[in-house]
């Protein structure tokens, strides 16, 4: 394994003093992740402090740890290991030559991320870096930019929030050479109040951009000026992406046979045909941000369709999965990571749109952090199921009542308590050729529920 950080670069660069010399070949806070060679930093935390953990890393295979007291085994003695994180994770950034991703937006970060991770690393193999599953908080970015190779060329980070100036502060220890942003909507809106203030909050990742920094924008938002306004101030160049007069717009998208789009895409200098596995409208969106952002480094944007291609989908986001039960099989389309007003349409038109199969079901749960705005905006999705043709739906706690007054008995409802209550309506209920969507926010905890099914299909009926 390639060494990535020496016991004198950590105390160099968080001002701490090595028991020992050792090198380390990857970076957690989490003993439950640790591997072989890994630095392991003791974080304060409201629960557990991570000194307990300490011998319980060395004894999994950790090389060294950062800590704020005394331990037995190779560490770095600091007064704050927080900081200390920070800290590395600045020095990383310092260290590399790499062109830096940011991606922040209110739907599709991970996703993005992730499929512009794999459209980089088709062009450079085993050169590219990028956050792993959502660390794209005060805590999680650090520690992704720790983990970054000190011979990458590219980083994908995802940077997040919940309240106004945590992009900002994330921003300023990325620097992003390139700016993406997704979309704006309503997610998290009990804490900023208006979409505006999302779109603001959003724009703050520009406060990082370094000098002749790229801002990769959605053309198909009505905060579209607002962020080209925000964008003028620190970006060399600005990219729109979407439909209509975007820079990078689709020509064409189609559904394609065995699901996904078919794409013709008119990107800067050429138009590319290619596929995408994923469905939906807001996919097609994300591929062509992420072209966008290919091209606009020099990137071979043919390869970069074909990772698109090839890419499948990500557990919670999207992930299809073909079970066998008595009869035939149940598509079951599993997006149980998160929701917001946007994505739960987006997902919804996307269940309408497969094709060749018997009934179309959707097992919905809360959508939360939505404030005083959450019975308005759960009965706002009545328009989307009616479009998408629903023919049933499962809906989990009181907080889903405003769509299931709001749909007025114009399609069959059935309301459960629980995810557990859920999950067996839907083993009873489910026939083969259905198409079953499961989308709520991750604290519902649908994941039980599409695990579960998963493993054990359906009962007899």
């Amino acid at each position: 394994m390639t060494v990535l950080w020496t016991s004198d670069e950590i105390a160099a660069a968080t001002g701490g003093i090595a028991s020992e010399p050792f090198q380390v070949t990857g970076v957690t806070f989490d003993s439950r992740e640790v591997q072989p060679g890994d630095l392991f930093v003791a974080m304060p935390g409201t629960v557990h402090d991570g000194h307990t953990f300490v011998d319980g890393a060395f004894a999994a295979g950790a090389a060294g740890a950062i800590v704020s007291q005394p331990v037995s085994g190779p560490h770095v003695l600091v007064p704050d290991t927080f900081a200390a994180l920070q800290a590395l994770g600045r020095a990383s950034r310092e260290r590399v030559q790499a062109t830096v991703f940011g991606v922040t937006g209110s739907v599709g970060k991970t996703s993005t991320k992730e499929a512009l991770y794999a459209a980089l690393d088709r062009n450079r193999p085993g050169k590219v870096h990028r956050s792993v599953k959502s660390y794209n908080n005060h805590t999680g970015v650090p520690l992704s930019l720790a983990r970054m190779p000190r011979d990458a060329e590219y980083a994908v980070l995802e940077m997040g929030m919940n309240n106004p100036g945590e992009i900002a502060a994330l921003a300023r220890q990325v620097r992003p050479n390139v700016v993406l942003i997704t979309a704006i909507a309503p997610a998290h809106i009990e804490n900023l109040g208006t979409e505006e203030a999302i779109a603001d909050a959003k724009a703050e990742i520009f406060e990082g951009l370094e000098p002749k920094g790229i801002a990769i924008l959605p053309n198909d938002t009505p905060h579209r000026d607002r962020l080209l306004k925000a964008a003028r101030r620190r970006a060399d160049r600005i990219i729109t992406f979407g439909r209509g007069d975007a820079d990078v717009h689709a020509v064409h998208a189609v559904n394609a046979e065995g699901g996904g789009s078919l794409i013709s895409a008119a990107l800067l200098e050429r138009e590319l045909t290619f596929t995408i596995s994923q469905s939906g409208a807001h996919w097609v969106s994300n591929a062509l941000a992420v072209l966008a952002a290919v091209e606009a480094v020099g990137g071979d944007v043919a390869l970069a369709g074909l990772a698109l291609a090839d890419m499948g989908g990500l557990k919670g986001r999207g992930q299809r999965h073909r079970i066998r039960i008595e009869g035939g099989e149940l598509l079951l389309i599993d997006e149980s990571y998160n929701a917001n007003p946007a994505s739960m349409a987006a997902t919804l038109g996307s269940l309408g749109a497969e094709k060749e199969v018997t009934r179309r079901i959707a097992v919905l749960g809360p959508m939360r952090e939505l404030g005083p705005h959450s019975e308005a905006l759960h009965a706002g999705l009545a328009p989307a199921v009616l479009s998408a043709h629903i023919d049933r739906l499962i809906l989990i706690g009181d907080e889903m009542r405003p769509l299931d007054e709001a749909l007025d008995g114009r399609v069959a409802v059935d309301r459960v308590a629980s995810v557990e209550e859920a999950t067996d309506r839907l083993r009873h209920l489910v026939h083969p050729g259905d198409a079953v969507l499961v989308k709520a926010s991750n604290s519902v905890g649908l994941a039980k529920l599409v695990e579960s099914i998963a493993k054990e299909p359906a009962c007899s009926t």
